[in-house]
């Protein structure tokens, strides 16, 4: 201890962190490093597998889908996350803590029950359907599980709290006397939303829509569960690829295709957003 004390203070710090680049190497870059060594040697050295990627016409089906289904949770969770935001940043102290438990009630409770608990509520008896009959809006229940409806709905609910964070900060970021001094000048609310609020935070929108798309290209549980197998996202086809068919190379291939999409949406997340603004 001693000796550390008599370094340089640079050096102390440096110290200090160095158990955090270790652990990154042994629980990521080395893991990493396999799962790209799988992709060109299994089943024979090669990209045979990278090959098929660009060339199957399942894998194309299963990736759009993902894709289209990753966008339409995100533009749903930015849409209720940003009223949720603008409900919570100008209610009342009391309209603020019931936008509060709505946001972290979720965290309390596993994904597994979430998704079991949407399967309950959404199946042909379920609670849903059970309302809409009494109400008279339906005759017959609604097909709202084993398909893409059941899996959007339960994405949007799960995602909403991740986009909300970062919307409030850059919501809270804005400088009110300017949008009164807006509203002085004879501009009305609309013009003044449009004009001014919404474009000061489109940094939180980036950020808000990138952080939920990342998250959703490794959902499994609830396209598995609620999708019944007709909504394959990528998550599950590289679990029946590497758990089922023992195809580990085409898994492994798949994995950092991903991956490389997953650093690109971060770089855009640098880029073009201030990190340090998103998480106020």
């Amino acid at each position: 201890m001693q000796m550390i004390t008599r370094l340089p203070e640079r050096w102390q710090y440096r110290l200090l962190l160095w158990p955090l680049p270790v652990l990154l190497l042994l629980c990521y870059v080395v893991p990493f490093a396999g799962i790209v060594t799988w992709s060109v040697t299994l089943p024979e050295l090669g990209v045979d597998n990278y090959a098929r990627l660009a060339n199957d016409p399942s894998i194309h089906a299963v990736l759009w889908r993902t894709l289209y289904l990753c966008t339409i949770v995100g533009v749903c969770a930015l849409l209720l996350a940003f009223l949720m935001a603008y409900c919570w940043l100008y209610s009342s102290s009391r309209w603020q803590r019931w936008v509060e438990l709505c946001i972290f009630l979720p965290f309390f409770i596993s994904v597994l029950v979430r998704t079991f608990g949407w399967l309950v509520a959404l199946r042909n008896n379920g609670l849903v359907n059970s309302w809409l009959q009494e109400l008279g809006l339906i005759d017959s229940p609604l097909a709202l599980t084993r398909n893409t409806l059941g899996v959007i709905i339960a994405m949007v609910h799960f995602m909403v709290p991740f986009a909300f964070f970062p919307l409030l900060s850059s919501m809270r970021q804005i400088d009110d006397r300017v949008l009164l001094a807006a509203r002085g000048l004879g501009a009305s609310r609309l013009r003044v939303f449009i004009s001014i609020f919404l474009p000061q935070t489109l940094p939180g929108l980036l950020g808000a829509f990138i952080m939920v798309f990342v998250f959703c290209l490794g959902f499994f549980i609830i396209p598995a569960i609620l999708g019944g197998g007709s909504t394959l996202m990528a998550a599950e086809y590289v679990f029946l690829q590497m758990f089922q068919t023992y195809n580990w190379g085409i898994g492994a291939a798949l994995c950092v295709l991903m991956l490389v999409l997953v650093s690109g949406l971060v770089w855009l997340l640098m880029r073009f957003s201030r990190v340090e603004r998103l998480v106020g």
